[in-house]
C-alpha cells in the first residue's frame, strides 16, 4: 500500500537475535557528533539524532548482555560488561533533550558500549 507504513513493536525484544547491528553507518554518526563544536541545529534535529542513537545504544547493550551471558561466571569481563550495562540502563532512561549535549552524551554512550562488545567478543575472535 502506498502512503502507509508498519510501527514495528517489539517490547520483549525478540527481534534483537535475529537482526545484526548496523555498526558503520552509526559509528560514523557518533564520530561526526563527537566532533561538534559549536553546532547549530535546531532542537528537533538534535532530538532526532539523539533518538537514532538511543535506539542503536539498546541494540547495542543487548548483545553485550548476550555475549556477556554465554561466558564463564569466572570471567571478569562479564562482571566488568554488567557494570557498563547498569550505567548505560541508567543513562538511557533519562528523557531527551534538543540539545546537541543530549545528542553527544547519546554519542559517548554508543561508543563505551561498541568497546564493551569488542573486549567481549575479541577471544572469540581469534579462536579458530
Amino acid at each position: 500500500m502506498s502512503g502507509t507504513h508498519a510501527v514495528l513493536h517489539d517490547p520483549q525484544g525478540l527481534m534483537d537475535d535475529e537482526l545484526p547491528l548496523d555498526r558503520a553507518p552509526h559509528e560514523a554518526l557518533v564520530t561526526a557528533v563527537l566532533a561538534w563544536k559549536a553546532p547549530d541545529l535546531a532542537p528537533c534535529d538534535y532530538e532526532q539524532i539523539a533518538l537514532q542513537l538511543t535506539g542503536h545504544a539498546h541494540a547495542v547493550a543487548a548483545d553485550v548482555r548476550r555475549h556477556a551471558a554465554a561466558l564463564p561466571k569466572s570471567d571478569g569481563r562479564g562482571a566488568l560488561a554488567e557494570v557498563v550495562l547498569r550505567e548505560a540502563e541508567g543513562r538511557l532512561a533519562a528523557p531527551l533533550k534538543g540539545t546537541a549535549q543530549c545528542a553527544q552524551n547519546r554519542a559517548h554512550l554508543v561508543r563505551a558500549l561498541y568497546t564493551r562488545l569488542d573486549r567481549l567478543t575479541e577471544s572469540a575472535q581469534g579462536a579458530p
